[in-house]
């Protein structure tokens, strides 16, 4: 027992310093893992030991029992608001105030921190032992939530070091991250269950679950920024100070915060923040300005719930309410239609904003939208506004809803929108003028067309002069355009020249890749061409004999169907061939061939066969040549420096060869 007793606090104080390491410093010491392994040995000797178990422990974060309901805690020491700045002109004035009280006309020495958007807390340590935890509240009566924020991994459920006062009460903000903000609503979202608003809300609502079970499984951090109560201690007396010793002690410190002298100074931070606030992995809605002499915090005081001696300086409002007056649909570069809110123009993140992201319909029909709504837009940075939500109380009776098009509004193709896709595409991917310029940069690939020479910059430069519309144009390049191109001479354009010609002569499952159609990659394009030899055998192909392939679902034949369909695909590959692409005519072959029932995977760099070359002599005879690895993989072909797949074949029991057994393979010796 006296062993296990010892081996116990060594395995807690061991956490608690990585713990430190890990969310104070950021600088781990050790693999998760290996923190894994102590956390399990603890929570073995814990167990088979009750008696052996702490309030400070590292395994009491997990949440204990739901409570009932919250008890309410009075602040000894009230945790006021402050006072908000919106203006420089507000923060002169500010300034101004505190040197008139202080009788000076020399800078003031400011602490200038983030203003974090989350739930302020006051954390109580008796003898360096966290005992007590609440909310804020009204900044007199609380709630008390020490459950919850035992579950936290950033606060410290023991102070490290020496020299901590017998009674520490600690005030900071909890926050969730922006990641796992997102992380959670798409969980939600996966689960049909409600999402949350924005991170502030997301954190609120973890901190206050009476079943402290769901706090400990939400990403909720900690940031602290001052003290309340002391009791039998003294701490520094300077603001900066006071930060850096409870950095010191292992309660985490926002990186951000700046000591500067003077009012310019801190208006210089604000800017600098200010910039760099959309790159900031919280949400932020401005920032601090405390006098950092404790002494002079002492002798301004405070008005009302708010000290004289602190102010925040708000950024523009990140969120504002405004009517959506109709949505248009963008066409992007792959196809992808994106809804954009239309909206009465509203000042919102320093800008007026007019427009506003939808995502897609999955979003729109999540979030309720309908023209005429009253919205919720945010616009943090320079990320594109968004619609957040809808104020359902305030929605006129003349509202109606949005609906997706069924034509393309550039071209006029078909949109298609599988069940299983967020995302509505255009299905005019040759012709689409939103798309061309991918259309033509794939169709020259070297997988495809292979048009050596014809880059995406030379792509690009070709549009924009107006020399190409659509790939079919490309066969009417003439040297004179090309020589004419910006940093393009006479042999540089008719090495071009020459690759177009070259290009004509193909194979259709290289003809057929080039196309673009969607899902449809090289080896589904060597499929097709095997099972319906032709071009026009495709073309007149309907879904169900689609599907009588091997390897093609209902998805991928709805994409060919849906492509075929449109006149000005079938107008593109007519004009394509009347330039002169052609491939040699796939015959019927009334013998099997040798590898037509097995499947292989390529992995690593083999000796002397590029991966390519490796996958064109396997599928000449027969063989399907697969990416990922599954039981119903043949070989797992394994050169120099395999990846996971490797491993995944071992696992799987599948047989591993290498380049000399592939030949062999290869030359029917297998």
């Amino acid at each position: 027992m006296t062993n296990s007793k010892q081996r116990a606090e060594k395995l807690r104080n061991e956490l608690h310093e990585h713990n430190y390491r890990y969310y104070v410093l950021n600088q781990p010491t050790i693999p998760d893992s290996e923190y894994d392994r102590m956390m399990r040995e603890l929570q073995d000797l814990e167990e088979k030991y009750p008696e052996l178990k702490t309030e400070d422990s590292p395994t009491q974060r997990v949440g204990g029992e739901p409570e009932k309901s919250f008890k309410t805690i009075q602040h000894e020491v009230p945790m006021l608001s402050l006072n908000n700045a919106f203006t420089d002109d507000e923060v002169y004035a500010f300034n101004k105030r505190i040197q008139e009280r202080l009788s000076t006309e020399d800078n003031i020495e400011y602490v200038c921190e983030p203003k974090l958007d989350g739930l302020a807390v006051t954390l109580i340590y008796e003898s360096g032992i966290l005992t007590s935890a609440a909310t804020r509240g009204d900044g007199t009566t609380g709630e008390e939530i020490t459950a919850n924020v035992r579950t936290i991994s950033t606060v410290p459920l023991k102070l490290r070091g020496t020299g901590y006062p017998k009674l520490l009460e600690v005030r900071g903000e909890v926050y969730m991250t922006k990641k796992g903000f997102e992380e959670l609503n798409e969980a939600a979202r996966k689960k049909e269950e409600k999402v949350f608003v924005n991170p502030r809300n997301a954190a609120a609502g973890s901190l206050r679950q009476l079943d402290s079970k769901i706090t400990a499984s939400r990403p909720l951090a900690i940031f602290c920024y001052g003290i309340g109560k002391v009791e039998k201690g003294d701490m520094p007396q300077h603001h900066f100070k006071i930060l850096e010793q409870l950095s010191k002690w292992g309660l985490r410190i926002c990186p951000e915060i700046k000591v500067v002298s003077g009012i310019e100074k801190c208006l210089e931070y604000y800017e600098r923040v200010g910039k760099k606030r959309a790159n900031l992995p919280y949400e932020i809605d401005g920032v601090v300005y405390k006098v950092n002499s404790m002494t002079e915090q002492q002798e301004l005081g405070f008005i009302s719930k708010a000290p004289r001696w602190a102010i925040a300086h708000k950024f523009p409002a990140v969120e504002e309410l405004t009517t959506l007056n109709g949505v248009e649909f963008q066409v992007g570069r792959t196809g992808a239609l994106t809804p954009v809110a239309r909206l009465e123009p509203v000042f919102v993140g320093g800008v007026t904003v007019s427009n506003a992201t939808l995502h897609n319909m999955d979003e729109i029909k999540r979030k309720d939208i309908r023209i005429g709504d009253t919205v919720i837009i945010r616009r943090a940075g320079d990320v594109i506004p968004e619609v957040v939500s809808v104020i359902l109380e305030r929605r006129p009776k003349g509202s109606h809803a949005i609906k997706l098009p069924s034509k393309c509004p550039i071209c006029g193709s078909e949109i298609i929108k599988p069940d299983d896709e967020a995302v509505a595409r255009c299905t005019g991917g040759l012709f689409c003028e939103a798309q061309v310029k991918e259309a033509i940069k794939h169709f020259a690939s070297r997988k495809a067309m292979d048009i050596e020479g014809l880059g995406d910059k030379i792509v690009e430069l070709l549009v924009d002069e107006k020399l190409i519309a659509h790939v079919a144009d490309l066969y009417t390049l003439t040297h004179e355009q090309l020589a004419n191109l910006e940093r393009m001479g006479d042999k540089s354009a008719q090495n071009i020249l020459d690759a177009i010609n070259e290009s004509k002569k193909t194979t259709l499952p290289r003809f057929l890749y080039a196309l673009g159609i969607r899902e449809v990659g090289e080896t589904t394009a060597k499929i097709l061409a095997e099972n319906f030899k032709t071009i026009d055998n495709l073309i007149a192909a309907d879904e169900e004999q689609l599907q009588q392939v091997p390897d093609i679902g209902p998805i991928v034949a709805k994409h060919i169907t849906v492509f075929f369909r449109q006149p000005h695909n079938r107008e593109m590959i007519s004009k394509l061939i009347a330039h002169g692409i052609h491939w040699p005519v796939i015959k019927e072959s009334n013998t099997a061939k040798p590898l037509s029932n097995m499947t292989f995977v390529l992995t690593g760099t083999l000796p002397s066969l590029s991966r390519e070359e490796a996958k064109e002599k396997l599928e000449a005879l027969g063989a399907k040549v697969t990416d990922s690895v599954s039981k119903k993989t043949t070989y797992v072909v394994a050169g120099e420096s395999p990846g996971s797949k490797l491993e995944k074949a071992q696992n799987l029991g599948i047989k591993v060869i290498n380049e000399n057994e592939l030949h062999k393979i290869l030359e029917g010796k297998h």
